[in-house]
């Protein structure tokens, strides 16, 4: 599943005891909503030890900088995004991002303990982000990410309907299936849990009405406000980062 790179990436992440979660593409092929990703996103705890740990797996890596800004505390915090791109021989052109802080979604440590543990057949272990935070993660300006977001809420109701449903698997269903005959199915068979969820989701209305285009519609513009968030979160973040790219690389400082 995980390509032969990028598993070098995440077990010497790992082996340097290095507190990060994956997310992104790579994350979206473990909850089946994506095929293949090249490059390995990370969210990882902005303290110094994490930090220097961190630092110490990147040079195991041969990692390199890509841009600015350079991998400090103060500019995780401030939602900024740090990039590496791998020389090792064994993880050759690799991208590495680094997150801390992401719009909509909760702090580390909060994400820490909701993650999700995979297991390979070999025996590979890996941290993601909880499925309900990588949603909240890729809901972006990106046109790439929607289809992923709707093909994991997908795979994560087909195999968890009936037998493996859960409270919380009902409601995170109703708050964030895009498809509009699943969304109608959820709402029919948890007529209460979808009458209470439509005072919030103008879709899960529309479902309970049978109306499956009003359902389209309101899903399109649930996407159309989380993109113009998603804009207006990255705008002063992207004037930052051009200030700095003409400063030709100088550590941006405070």
């Amino acid at each position: 599943m995980t390509p032969n790179p990028i598993r070098k990436v995440l077990s010497t992440i790992r082996a340097h005891q290095v507190r990060a979660l994956l997310m992104g593409g790579q994350a979206c092929v473990f909850y089946g909503g994506a095929e293949f990703s090249r490059d390995t996103d990370l969210a990882v705890l902005p303290s110094p030890d994490n930090l220097a740990r961190l630092r110490e797996a990147l040079a195991e890596l041969a990692a390199e900088p890509v841009a600015v800004p350079s991998l400090a505390e103060r500019y995780l915090l401030r939602g900024h995004a740090v990039h590496f791109r791998c020389r090792h021989p064994e993880a050759a052109g690799v991208r590495v991002d680094i997150m801390s802080v992401m719009r909509g979604v909760q702090p580390f440590e909060d994400l820490w303990r909701r993650r999700t543990t995979f297991e390979t057949d070999a025996g590979e272990t890996y941290d993601l982000l909880s499925l309900p935070d990588l949603v909240a993660a890729k809901k972006t300006q990106r046109d790439r990410d929607w289809p992923m977001i709707r093909r994991m809420l997908e795979a994560s109701y087909l195999a968890h309907r009936g037998a493996a449903e859960t409270p919380e698997r009902v409601a995170f269903w109703l708050r964030e299936l895009r498809t509009p005959a699943l969304l109608a199915e959820v709402a029919r068979r948890h007529p209460e849990a979808a009458r209470g969820a439509a005072e919030t989701r103008a879709a899960i209305a529309a479902a309970l009405s049978g109306d499956e285009p009003a359902v389209e519609a309101a899903v399109a513009d649930e996407e159309r406000r989380e993109r113009e968030r998603d804009r207006e979160y990255w705008r002063p973040l992207r004037e930052e980062l051009e200030r700095w790219r003409h400063r030709r690389g100088e550590d941006p400082g405070e």
